[in-house]
């Protein structure tokens, strides 16, 4: 269910200054800043962990690789 909620002209302004596009919507831009402020889950340490070792063990391609592969 929507709600109003006010913010001081300063709080709004800097709101405005971390849209991505013009018309994002401050509900958006909220929902993004609290995302971005938690840790991560265990399962996403975990997948980082093994795409780590996978580097670490050269199973990866460089963008040159998918480009020619891709016919970019």
């Amino acid at each position: 269910m929507p709600t109003t909620i006010q913010v001081s002209d300063t709080v709004k302004k800097k709101l405005e200054n971390f849209r991505l596009f013009s018309r994002e919507t401050y509900n958006d831009v909220i929902e993004r800043l609290i995302e971005d402020s938690m840790e991560l889950s265990e399962k996403s340490k975990e997948e980082i962990e093994v795409a780590r070792k996978e580097v670490k063990q050269g199973r990866f391609k460089t963008h040159e690789q998918l480009k020619k592969e891709m016919k970019f």
